[in-house]
């Protein structure tokens, strides 16, 4: 599957229907980059001129999974994160590229199509410090990840979390916990109650993928989330 070009682009995608209002979930970049390189003063690659690289792979969901939950995919984007870093005395900088699969779906409200069921599949490259892989999506709280696609929406209320369950996620079993917040479709003033189902981050050849989804609770989608959990493929950076 081609990647975004224009992966930094801040700017809104609008539906080719004036009735459904879309926009881009989210930015990785300030939160699952940045952090994955917080600390790393002694990276394997502490020698050599040119920028140290660690580039993921891309995790995406199956046609025929997209046809059984009525998802559609918005974009996968890649997003570059550089930072310098001191290694071995000297400074070196890393570029993280992390890959962002993003899909969604139209949900009536007051009368209303919007594209507020959205679920999306984070791909992160593992990064080695001491011979040891570093897992910087792990280190966040579930609350932490639950952050990153509550970016879709604005003036959102405090997290609670509820219920957790378990399903396979590239051949893994993986914890999902079940969060509910009050906010607002970003750019349309309707306010409801979403629910979140955050999962745990699953390491797949030399990257880790982790799902995301968040959708209004009256829409009553978990089991359509949950099959989106089920039907995550990984593709591995040919490039790296």
């Amino acid at each position: 599957m081609n990647r975004d070009p224009t992966a930094d682009d801040d700017a809104e995608n609008e539906a080719a229907s004036g009735a459904i209002t879309r926009r881009r979930a989210f930015a990785v970049g300030g939160a699952a980059g940045l952090a994955s390189l917080a600390g790393c003063t002694a990276l394997e690659v502490a020698t050599g001129d040119e920028p140290a690289e660690f580039a993921a792979g891309t995790a995406t969901v199956g046609d025929a999974t997209l046809g059984e939950s009525g998802y559609e995919l918005n974009e996968v984007s890649d997003e570059v994160i550089s930072r310098e870093v001191e290694a071995a005395g000297q400074t070196r900088e890393v570029r993280v590229t992390n890959t962002v699969a993003e899909y969604d779906k139209a949900v009536e409200l007051l009368g209303e199509r919007y594209q507020a069921a959205v679920f999306a599949a984070v791909t992160t490259p593992q990064i080695e410090v001491l011979g040891e892989a570093l897992n910087p999506i792990a280190e966040f709280s579930t609350r932490e990840r639950a952050e990153l696609i509550l970016s879709r929406f604005e003036g959102v209320g405090d997290l609670e979390r509820g219920s957790e369950y378990s399903t396979e996620i590239l051949g893994s079993d993986a914890a999902v916990v079940v969060y509910t917040a009050d906010a607002e479709i970003e750019g349309t003033g309707v306010t409801t109650e979403l629910e979140l189902h955050i999962g745990e981050p699953v390491g797949v050849g030399s990257d880790f993928v982790l799902p995301l989804a968040a959708y209004p609770a009256a829409f009553s989608d978990g089991e359509n989330v949950r099959r989106m959990m089920n039907g995550i493929e990984h593709e591995p950076n040919d490039e790296g």
